[in-house]
């Protein structure tokens, strides 16, 4: 007795398996983050993260422009801060003319449609490499929130489509909504890094901006891994006090996450492939003990097929030159 129904059927060829493939990955996807350095002529490799660069504007306005042509519609910026300007009250971080204010306007003057999102985080600018004000070894939260707000409204000011707090401060994304609409910047999205977990995948990152805590850890205000539901308790006070895009990150070990949260609300889940999963990719594949691009692939289809709308990843460009 054969079985009347035969699963293989539908995998037998490349064409019967694209014709029935549940889900689609596009360069459209993807959010490609960037990181920014003061000067000229600066295009260096991060040690760390293998192929990839902190770049000086002058090679941001060619990076942008290449990200356009490609098909990649979408930057997410970070800042590396100059030890000299960093300080506890972040007061750089509201500088209009600071770099990334600068950064946000000349991205838009070289690609006007290019959607730009900022992170809006005090560690870049911080003394201590926290992401709030330190009082007493403590991370104080009410006064940092009111520093984020000032800081998304200079972004705002420079351009910014979207302002991304990355930063796990309670009440933040109602005080940046509340401001910008107290401002007239009805339109500039916020992106909340709505369930960000203290994790252990983001040393290149930190080593990119120089921006390691410089005491302690994070574990204050990031969210422990351990916990699930409270992902969904962060994501839903986002959401209420004005979110329009929900972040998750890390990515791979946190698809439940990203599964629970498509489950819990309606509007679009982001998730980032952080810099530890990168560089892990890259090592592993500098070895030859994996496929790059195919494992690549791979990971940033189960973000979509989790339920990610949105994926920042440092993969963006190779993604795309497999894709088209």
């Amino acid at each position: 007795m054969y079985p009347i129904k035969r699963n293989r059927r539908l995998r037998s060829s490349e064409t019967l398996r694209s014709l029935v493939q549940e889900e689609i990955i596009t360069p459209s996807d993807f959010i490609v983050p960037l990181f920014i350095v003061d000067g000229k002529n600066i295009k260096e490799e991060i040690p760390s993260m293998p192929d990839y660069y902190r770049m000086s504007l002058d090679y941001i306005k060619k990076e942008v422009l290449e990200l356009w042509n490609m098909g990649l519609k979408s930057v997410l910026l970070f800042i590396k801060v100059p030890e000299a300007l960093k300080d506890n009250m972040g007061t750089e971080a509201i500088n209009p003319k600071g770099l990334m204010q600068k950064a946000i306007s000349s991205i838009k003057e070289t690609v006007p449609e290019m959607v730009v999102m900022t992170d809006v985080a005090l560690d870049p600018y911080s003394s201590y490499g926290h992401d709030g004000i330190v009082e007493n070894n403590q991370i104080i939260n009410d006064t940092t929130v009111e520093i984020l707000a000032q800081m998304a409204l200079t972004h705002a000011q420079a351009g910014a489509d979207i302002v991304a707090p990355s930063d796990m401060m309670d009440g933040r994304v109602l005080a940046i909504r509340t401001l910008l609409e107290r401002e007239k910047f009805h339109n500039t999205g916020i992106l909340s890094y709505s369930a960000k977990y203290a994790s252990g995948f983001y040393g290149p990152f930190r080593s990119a901006l120089d921006s390691a805590p410089g005491f302690g850890d994070k574990k204050t205000y990031q969210m422990d891994f351990h916990n699930r539901k409270e992902a969904q308790i962060e994501t839903k006070l986002d959401v209420e006090e004005g979110a329009d895009i929900v972040m998750v990150k890390p990515g791979l070990a946190y698809l439940d996450i990203i599964r629970d949260l498509n489950n819990l609300i309606e509007i679009p889940i982001a998730a980032y492939q952080v810099s530890g999963e990168y560089a892990m990719l890259k090592a592993a594949s500098q070895k030859g003990w994996i496929n790059y691009e195919a494992v690549m692939y791979e990971q940033l289809v189960s973000f979509k097929r989790a339920g990610a709308s949105l994926i920042a990843t440092y993969c963006a460009k190779d993604a795309t030159r497999i894709l088209t």
